[in-house]
Parts: C-alpha cells; sequence; structure tokens
C-alpha cells in the first residue's frame, strides 16, 4: 500500500490541515517554548525551544506532519501528525496545541479530519498514545471517536517528569468514525 501524500490539505470548514513551510518556523516557536504543557507531555520537544529546533521539526523526514490551522484565518494552533507502520495499515496520530487554543475543540476536531484521512488512505488502525495522567489529551481522543484499550504500563521513560510513564492506548477502526460536524 503507497504512502498517503502529504501534499493535500485537509479541512472540516473549521480547522484546516496542511504540510509545514519553513516560513512557520516563528509560529512554532511561539507555540512550543516556555509552554509548561507541552514541555511535560512530549518530553522529546526541547525547552527552551528555538528557531532552529523548529526549523529541524519541519524537515523531519519519517512522519505526516501538518500544521493545524484555523480555517478562516490560517492562524496556525498546532501540529498533528501520523507515523505509518512499515505495512502501512496502522498510522498513529500525534498533536500538540498551542495554550490560547486548547479547550475549544480544535484539536479534537483536528484528530477527526486526519484520522478520517488516513482511514480513506487504507488504514485498517488508526491509534494514539497518551500518558493516562494527561486527562485534556484522553478527552480529546475520546471526543475524536477513539476506544480506550488500555495501559500499556512503564512503556516509556521519561527524562523531564524523572519517571517511567504508562500510555493509554486508543484505537479507532474503519466504520467507527463519528461523523464530521
Amino acid at each position: 500500500m503507497a504512502r498517503p501524500s502529504q501534499r493535500e490539505a485537509l479541512s472540516d470548514g473549521v480547522v484546516a490541515l496542511r504540510p509545514w513551510r519553513e516560513g512557520d518556523a516563528p509560529a512554532i516557536v511561539s507555540c512550543i517554548d516556555g509552554d509548561a504543557e507541552i514541555g511535560r507531555w512530549l518530553d522529546e520537544c526541547p525547552q527552551p525551544y528555538t528557531l532552529e529546533h523548529a526549523l529541524d521539526y519541519i524537515r523531519a523526514e519519517g512522519e505526516e506532519t501538518y500544521a493545524v490551522t484555523e480555517a478562516a484565518t490560517g492562524d496556525v494552533l498546532g501540529s498533528i501528525g501520523l507515523k505509518w507502520n512499515d505495512a502501512r495499515d496502522v498510522a498513529e496520530v500525534g498533536y500538540w496545541t498551542r495554550a490560547s487554543a486548547r479547550g475549544r475543540g480544535f484539536t479534537t476536531r483536528a484528530v477527526g479530519v486526519v484520522a478520517r484521512h488516513a482511514l480513506q488512505s487504507g488504514a485498517a488502525r488508526v491509534q494514539l498514545r497518551v500518558d493516562p495522567e494527561n486527562v485534556s489529551s484522553r478527552r480529546v481522543a475520546e471526543k475524536a471517536g477513539f476506544a480506550f484499550e488500555g495501559v500499556l504500563r512503564s512503556a516509556h521513560w521519561n527524562p523531564r517528569l524523572g519517571r517511567r510513564q504508562d500510555w493509554a492506548m486508543y484505537s479507532l477502526l474503519p466504520g467507527e468514525l463519528p461523523e464530521l460536524p
């Protein structure tokens, strides 16, 4: 199965997902640098977060990543990506959202849009993992229609937290995606 194209823009009319551009680097820095919540849950995001980090993120290969923007304004709200397995039949969702956009439903919409894209591109399973203590991200997964499957215990060492993290595993299968509002 061919890897889905990252070149296409995706939207539900409220959020739009588009490929990152190098000109977005300052917006990424403004989203991530100094954000305690992003730093807490995404230990691979350096803090402080610099323009060079943002450019490295934009230029990185291996993941299908999108800028999450407000459809009406084009303002960058966050990032979302799909990491495909070797067989290209399972896609894992990862995301972060700028502080000013949290709690407004944008991330749930973006997860729904990217999950729909993955399923339409041939995924037999779309999954995401989140620390069980990250209540906001768990709520996003559930509101986007993902089913909670269980907890992968002591699955990851997080040096920022100074402890091993569990992962709450969520999945979405073909036929389970809720209709877009």
